[in-house]
């Protein structure tokens, strides 16, 4: 798949896909969104009332910069947490060269643990610190036989519904509700009226919440 890398208004990179019109990340911010709708609006809750270690799932590892980030905040978190993240399509070395981030993660410590992410086997759990666990599987969530009740985050970062529509499902969000912890939330970018639908009707409880620079809204929903 060719993608082209793309400078977005907070200054960090996203890639574009021109076979989808899409990207990776919002154009008015890749690290802006990420902060915003995966770590503030899905990790931060959970880590304020957490005695153990937080399991976070990431549907889509694309560039790494959710789980980047979510490392950079563990190292300061009361627990510890373990990364899961799902990617049908691994990106190339040199694809993950040409982001730059040097040019927007000033912090060489995060620079090496990016590449560490990238680095890590696919497949088995790995020790990137002492407080976070990354386990990256190379396979499509359809296919991946999920834990149950396991999961206290759920980062749902897919391509748009109409770009990639096999995965806005109802039995996916059935596999997912399945594989939540009660309590447990799933967050998403998306906002889409058919989205809402097919959470309640696997039996998610959603709300609709401030969205990140560019979008009015974003859904956070919770088993």
């Amino acid at each position: 798949m060719h993608v082209e890398v793309r400078t977005t208004a907070d200054g960090s990179s996203t890639l574009y896909v021109p076979a989808l019109n899409e990207h990776y990340h919002s154009t008015h911010g890749a690290v802006q969104e990420a902060q915003h709708v995966y770590l503030s609006a899905g990790l931060e809750p959970v880590l304020a009332a957490a005695t153990a270690p937080v399991r976070v799932l990431e549907v889509g590892f694309g560039t790494g910069l959710n789980a980047l980030l979510t490392l950079q905040r563990s190292l300061t978190a009361p627990v510890r947490v373990e990364y899961d993240t799902l990617e049908k399509y691994p990106l190339p070395p040199a694809v993950i060269e040409q982001l730059g981030v040097e040019r927007y993660i000033l912090n060489p410590e995060l620079q090496e643990f990016h590449r560490q992410l990238h680095a890590a086997p696919w497949n088995e759990p790995v020790a990137l610190t002492p407080q976070f666990t990354l386990r990256k599987l190379a396979q499509a969530l359809q296919n991946t036989a999920l834990p149950a009740s396991h999961y206290h985050v759920i980062y749902f970062d897919a391509f748009a519904p109409e770009k990639q529509p096999d995965l806005w499902t109802d039995e996916v969000f059935r596999q997912l509700h399945r594989a939540t912890a009660p309590g447990g939330a799933l967050v998403s970018y998306c906002a889409k009226g058919t989205f809402k639908r097919s959470l309640q009707a696997t039996g998610w409880l959603v709300e609709k919440i401030p969205g990140p620079p560019g979008k009015r809204e974003m859904i956070r929903a919770r088993k």
